[in-house]
């Protein structure tokens, strides 16, 4: 009898608080009052320009060869962003550009990003294959402006691929810092080796070798594919818009399904979400990087929709004091004054801008 009425209790519990779940669930989040009538891209990109500089200055992002290391936060975003703008080259972007070049021609000279650090040996080749991926990355996208593919980037690629590991991914640097240095961020950084084929031309991808190498790719990315957090697959999705064969269909159409569910009902996503989903994470409000990354993913498939609404959250939510996005760290509550404390707002703007660019719809 005893039994019986706990359990009753329990089921009951349950169910008030599954209600009230559901309640707040359904009311509508409020809104950041702002006067832009839609996205600024303008004072967006000078933002990102302050903030690339910045990070070409700060002494903790300098490497040999007077070159800085690519931070998936802050520079990668700001020059797939300015890849996606064009127009003239600012000093920030040729720095960071020249950087990477250089760090590409003189690969067996300069030392790892994180060479022996703290004495731990894997960081060194850690370094070598987040590196290698983003380099192929933000060469290829420079050069898909042009439609060709320039002696840097191919050896980008070439450096790529021979730190590729025998399961299709890459070493990816692990801080247990999410989402892009956490346990399972080594998908974020296959995803992204992805993106990066799929930017180069047809020709060069269609090769046998290449094709070889893409196949691994794929495998791996569908091997993991049911363990990852749906932050993860989002940025597979956004992969697969440049190449489809990342993704099978049925899967592809399953996935943007799964990002529409997760939409919160004033239009945004919530990185804690599609991070790691508990009572908690649902109801964390509505960030400018998983907004971005969702919208982006989801603009090419059939759910243009969804999208659309989290463009439009974008809108809504462009901090107008400093053209940014704002978002938090998954981690940590960093101290406003920190260097840190910048570096999600910096990757929300950046994917902001690349969403906005997609398909601005009012």
């Amino acid at each position: 009898m005893r039994l019986t009425a706990a359990i009753v209790v329990v089921v009951g519990a349950a169910a008030v608080l599954g209600a009230g779940f559901e309640a707040r669930r359904s009311e509508p989040r409020a809104s950041i009052p702002t006067t832009n009538p839609g996205p600024n891209v303008v004072s967006a990109s000078a933002y990102l320009e302050q903030r690339a500089a910045w990070w070409e200055s700060w002494p903790a992002a300098q490497r040999d060869g007077g070159t800085v290391c690519v931070s998936c936060h802050t520079t990668l975003p700001y020059a797939l962003v300015r890849s996606a703008i064009g127009g003239d080259v600012s000093p920030a972007e040729r720095r960071l550009f020249e950087s990477v070049a250089t760090r590409v021609r003189t690969w067996n000279h300069v030392a790892p990003y994180y060479a022996g650090h703290a004495g731990d040996d894997r960081k060194a080749t850690e370094s070598r294959g987040t590196e290698a991926v983003l380099n192929a990355l933000i060469l290829a996208d420079r050069d898909a402006r042009a439609g060709v593919m320039s002696p840097d980037a191919q050896t980008a690629f070439d450096e790529m691929w021979s730190v590729q590991e025998a399961n299709g991914a890459w070493p990816w640097l692990r801080f247990d810092l999410n989402p892009w240095e956490g346990p399972e961020s080594a998908y974020f950084g296959a995803a992204l080796a992805a993106l990066a084929v799929g930017t180069a031309p047809a020709a060069y991808r269609s090769t046998p070798a290449i094709d070889a190498r893409v196949r691994q790719l794929r495998s791996f990315l569908m091997a993991n594919y049911s363990r990852q957090p749906l932050a993860n697959r989002a940025a597979l999705l956004w992969a697969a818009s440049r190449l489809p064969d990342a993704i099978d269909g049925e899967r592809r159409a399953d996935l943007a399904a799964e990002l529409v569910r997760a939409q919160r009902r004033d239009g945004g996503w919530s990185l804690r979400t599609l991070q790691a989903p508990s009572l908690r994470a649902w109801f964390a409000e509505s960030d400018g990087y998983a907004t971005a990354l969702a919208a982006l993913a989801l603009m090419p498939t059939g759910q243009r929709d969804a999208a659309a609404r989290g463009v439009r959250w974008l809108a809504r939510h462009q901090d107008s004091s400093c053209g940014c996005w704002h978002a938090a760290s998954l981690n940590a509550a960093r101290d406003p004054a920190s260097d840190a404390a910048p570096f999600m707002t910096d990757a929300a703007t950046g994917f902001a801008v690349l969403a906005v660019k997609a398909g601005y719809v009012r």
